[in-house]
């Protein structure tokens, strides 16, 4: 199928968006463009925007047990045999800022793949705020679902010029919960990097297991990045996490920011810290080559 690409640049406005402005008109209107109105107002002074120059960059679709699933993919263009990363979204979805991560990664070299992994449960770009978010998809979308959907994405990938003895995940927030379930999901990832996921909760049918089950047996190496004044992530969470990460063999660690709370690297957000950003981007990148994602 053919990729849909579009440059979101021109959906940015040149300052900070106030209350004021009309939400509908920064909804993406392609997977990958725009931002989510529960995401809004965006800071636009802050946003990284990574254009598309020789990458091939847009919109490709799955299908997963008869549902199509629309996933952003970036890469160098014409090149194959490459490594892979998952790039697994907030729960605002795969909107502007997912997909200029995904070609961030393209950039060094990577097939990425960002992948709508909420569209069975609705679309999140359309829901006007996280309150109703959370109760109407999220907390509706079960994990396993998910893991089917990255798992297709993986395959995919290994039919389309990925490596697939190459492969990563990273992901943000609700993202970063699921990568560290991930990388227990899937043993023949090298490596991931869990940006501010929660770690411990509760379970139920929808989310049956929390990524602290897994930190002694886990395989893949996992670096977290994390902010000191999250209030959403307590830091005695991590401390649990660590001490069963210890038990284990993989050598995954933590990195704390102290001057960071939750979402520091979102530049469209107020939350965004663009020194620990660019500290845990570079972070990334080099243990994902440490591990031979690269």
């Amino acid at each position: 199928m053919e990729d849909f690409v579009q440059d979101a640049g021109s959906l940015l406005a040149p300052t900070a968006l106030s209350d004021g402005v009309d939400r509908r008109d920064f909804l993406k209107v392609a997977l990958g463009t725009g931002f989510a109105a529960a995401a809004l107002p965006v800071v636009a002074q802050s946003v990284v925007h990574t254009d598309t120059k020789g990458l091939t960059a847009g919109t490709i679709q799955l299908n997963v047990n008869g549902q199509t699933v629309q996933v952003y993919r970036a890469q160098p263009e014409g090149k194959t045999n490459l490594p892979v990363i998952l790039v697994v979204s907030e729960i605002f979805g795969v909107h502007e800022h997912i997909a200029d991560v995904a070609r961030r990664f393209a950039k060094q070299g990577y097939l990425a793949l960002a992948p709508d992994l909420f569209v069975r449960q609705g679309d999140p770009s359309k829901v006007p705020n996280i309150a109703d978010l959370m109760k109407t998809i999220i907390s509706r979308t079960p994990d396993a679902q998910v893991m089917g959907d990255l798992d297709a994405c993986v395959a995919w990938a290994k039919a389309n010029g990925g490596d697939a003895s190459r492969m990563g995940i990273t992901g943000f927030c609700w993202g970063g919960r699921i990568t560290w379930l991930y990388a227990a999901h899937n043993p023949s990832l090298k490596a991931a990097v869990a940006w501010y996921g929660r770690l411990v909760g509760e379970t139920n049918p929808i989310t049956p297991h929390q990524p602290i089950e897994y930190g002694a047996t886990l395989k893949v190496p996992v670096l977290g990045l994390y902010g000191a004044k999250d209030q959403g992530i307590p830091q005695d969470t991590l401390e649990q996490m660590k001490a069963e990460l210890a038990k284990g063999k993989t050598g995954s660690t933590f990195v704390v920011y102290p001057n960071s709370g939750h979402a520091f690297h979102a530049d469209y957000r107020p939350s965004y810290v663009e020194a620990d950003a660019k500290d845990g981007w570079k972070r990334a990148l080099d243990w994902f080559k440490s591990h031979g994602v690269v």
